[in-house]
């Protein structure tokens, strides 16, 4: 009898062992099976915003469920970026993040959660130049006047961005430092807000994505001084670089990617990064990103996560070179 009941609990044993082996490809098979929230934690009307909707609408062809954009803007995104860390690990709560998440992990002394540690990498999405655009009553009509123009008047220009550790925040904190000039920042809660008041004349100056100023830029509505990557955007080639314009070696680029909360499955993880790569790589997405400005990125979630390390430490750096803190 002893002898029986050892078999059948060693056959139960069996059964479950057997079972969770299956646990991860049915997982990753089956879903999803319900709505997935993309949390953007930034304003509507932004980069963040605006992709994590294109991008949404394709998952949601692609995987025939829908996937729901929630804004959670606030606290340099660091409310919504914690509101996913403390999510379900299951694959149902996804973060649109950017190089926000990188700097604010060196700019903000304490958070509620670590990038790396509370959340897992999905997959890149794309990056593109800023521009460096000023209202036109501003009397500087290239980098070098403006250097100047701000060098006679310390803290008598100020710039707009979308919030403290963007990649406005940091454009500006890192033209500053290698330009040595004091312009005063003035943080908004997204980049609408910030580019209206630019518009209006109410800021003087602002690092702005190319895939949202140009069409401003080229309507006149601007003065496009400089664009922020290492050679010239392709949707605004007569405009120079600030590299090559008066401050050399000056580059900062905004990126956007996809997180999950930590724990989430592997082949869910892995299903996510196999179709917005697909999403990135079609030649009509390619070709309309590349008219706004937006270059495609594309890694396996474990290159993802190497690049993230490695932002991280690179905006460390600049974090100490500026002196930025979140409350400039």
């Amino acid at each position: 009898m002893r002898h029986a009941t050892q078999a059948l609990a060693l056959t139960a044993l069996t059964a479950v062992a057997a079972l969770a082996g299956t646990t991860a490809p049915v997982a990753a098979q089956d879903y999803p099976n319900r709505p997935v929230r993309i949390v953007v934690p930034f304003a509507a009307g932004g980069p963040a915003d605006l992709f994590a909707r294109s991008l949404g609408q394709s998952l949601q062809q692609a995987l025939g469920q829908n996937f729901v954009v929630e804004n959670r803007p606030g606290g340099g995104a660091i409310i919504g970026t914690d509101a996913v860390a403390k999510a379900a690990p299951d694959g149902y709560t996804l973060l649109m993040m950017s190089n926000t998440q990188t700097v604010n992990e060196s700019l903000f002394a304490t958070k509620p959660y670590q990038l790396m540690r509370d959340l897992t990498p999905v997959a890149p999405v794309n990056y593109s130049d800023l521009v460096l655009a000023v209202h036109p009553s501003v009397p500087a009509n290239n980098v070098a006047e403006l250097l100047a123009l701000a060098r006679s008047k310390p803290q008598g220009l100020n710039y707009a961005s979308s919030g403290p550790g963007t990649p406005y925040h940091m454009a500006g904190e890192l033209f500053k430092a290698m330009g040595g000039v004091d312009i005063v920042h003035v943080p908004y809660k997204g980049s609408s807000g910030a580019r209206t008041d630019l518009l209006g004349g109410q800021v003087q100056m602002m690092f702005d994505a190319v895939t949202t100023m140009a069409d401003q830029a080229k309507a006149g509505k601007v003065k496009a001084l400089a664009t922020t990557g290492s050679s010239r955007s392709g949707v605004m080639p007569d405009v120079p670089t600030v590299a090559e314009s008066g401050i050399p070696g000056y580059e900062a680029v905004i990126w956007l990617g996809v997180m999950a909360p930590k724990n989430t499955p592997k082949p869910v993880v892995d299903r996510l990064n196999a179709e917005i790569g697909r999403f990135v790589n079609r030649p009509e997405t390619r070709e309309a990103w590349a008219r706004a400005g937006a270059v495609p990125m594309t890694m396996s979630p474990e290159e993802f996560g190497r690049f993230l390390t490695q932002d991280i430490a690179k905006w460390e750096r600049i974090v100490k070179l500026s002196g930025a803190r979140p409350d400039q």
